[in-house]
């Protein structure tokens, strides 16, 4: 296959913007005020029930890949024109690079780790919705894996700097970089995410933020059919003992996500699908632990634990403008995103 727009290769960065941190979302997610003496007592008093659980360290630990990859040479004048720039190589540059540098969409199924035949959501404890088709988890060392290959194997080039300042003129744009080297593309794609300076809103970017904390666990037992997935479990009942977390979850409501593998292995995963500000990640958990404790599951081991914080809608880019918006700063991001990116791919 040949890439695209011959004969200039590609070019995937790796970068993050220098002025940028965690703590420049709005709003903070750590905050440096004070906690009440009252909330202080409680949650100490509360705490006992809750640590056997969140104690627990996780047995996997993170994988670093071992991938030879394509670098640029910044001395090297032959290579500072491309067709396209893509700052970032996270999920949404990588896929962007790998596809764009070839025809034809390949097929997901050799990324799946596990399918369930149908899952279900539990939208109360009177109501169930049985959703008749399958789900997959996916194995997401492949998919990174194949990722890269596929770009490598169409000639994607690789830097790693950080982006300083991106300057345009009428038929090409240059990005200056963190180590002095400079280079030329007929496009630039920013997918370095949603603290990114080089995309232009016409409005403030007023998030929601979706938070979420999980385990794939060895359990004494769990009460799940090994054939459905629990899409979503929006059940409070198990918040009847806990007066304190009933009333946030009243207002701020968490579902469970569960892929039970075996009778002893299952994924689990407390979410707050939206919210505005964002729910604490420590409340997150203890919904969970007073969850499981409800379902009677016991969590022998954490094997790994994922977790994350999103920021989800906000406005979109201004149409037009000279850089092109992908993934996190493209303001599209919402709940169903994951389904549409693998959507793709089916």
């Amino acid at each position: 296959m040949e890439t695209l727009l011959r004969p200039s290769p590609f070019l995937v960065l790796s970068t993050f913007h220098p002025q940028t941190s965690y703590s420049s979302l709005n709003p903070p997610f750590f905050s440096n005020k004070a906690v009440s003496s009252s909330r202080k007592v409680h949650d100490r008093i509360k705490s006992s029930k809750f640590d056997s659980v969140l104690d627990l360290e996780p047995t996997r630990k993170s994988e670093s890949l071992d991938f030879d990859v394509s670098w640029i040479d910044p001395s090297d004048h032959r290579s500072r024109r491309f067709d396209l720039i893509i700052i970032g190589a996270g999920p949404a540059g990588l896929s962007l690079a790998e596809q764009a540098s070839r025809y034809g969409i390949r097929a997901l199924e050799d990324w799946l780790d596990r399918t369930w035949p149908m899952s279900c959501v539990y939208i109360n404890d009177h109501k169930t919705r049985y959703l008749d088709r399958a789900y997959g988890r996916v194995r997401r060392k492949e998919l990174k894996l194949k990722l890269l290959n596929g770009c490598v194997s169409n000639e994607v080039k690789f830097h790693k700097a950080k982006v300083w300042k991106i300057e345009h003129q009428e038929f090409e744009s240059s990005v200056v970089f963190s180590d002095g080297s400079e280079l030329k593309a007929s496009l630039i794609v920013d997918a370095s995410g949603f603290t990114s300076h080089f995309i232009e809103y016409d409005k403030p970017r007023n998030h929601g933020y979706q938070i979420a904390h999980g385990i794939l666990a060895e359990v004494d037992d769990h009460p799940f059919d090994l054939d459905e997935m629990v899409l979503m479990d929006w059940r409070d009942s198990h918040l009847g003992n806990e007066p304190y977390l009933q009333k946030d979850n009243s207002k701020y409501p968490t579902f469970l996500y569960a892929m039970p593998f075996s009778s002893n292995l299952t994924f689990l995963e407390e979410t707050s699908l939206v919210s505005r500000p964002v729910l604490s990640y420590m409340d997150v958990k203890k919904r969970m632990v007073a969850r499981l404790r409800h379902l009677g599951i016991k969590v022998k081991s954490v094997i790994e634990v994922e977790k994350w914080l999103i920021p989800m809608g906000g406005p979109l880019p201004r149409i037009p403008q000279s850089v092109m918006a992908i993934g996190g700063d493209s303001g599209i991001v919402h709940p169903s995103t994951a389904y549409r990116w693998l959507g793709q791919w089916l």
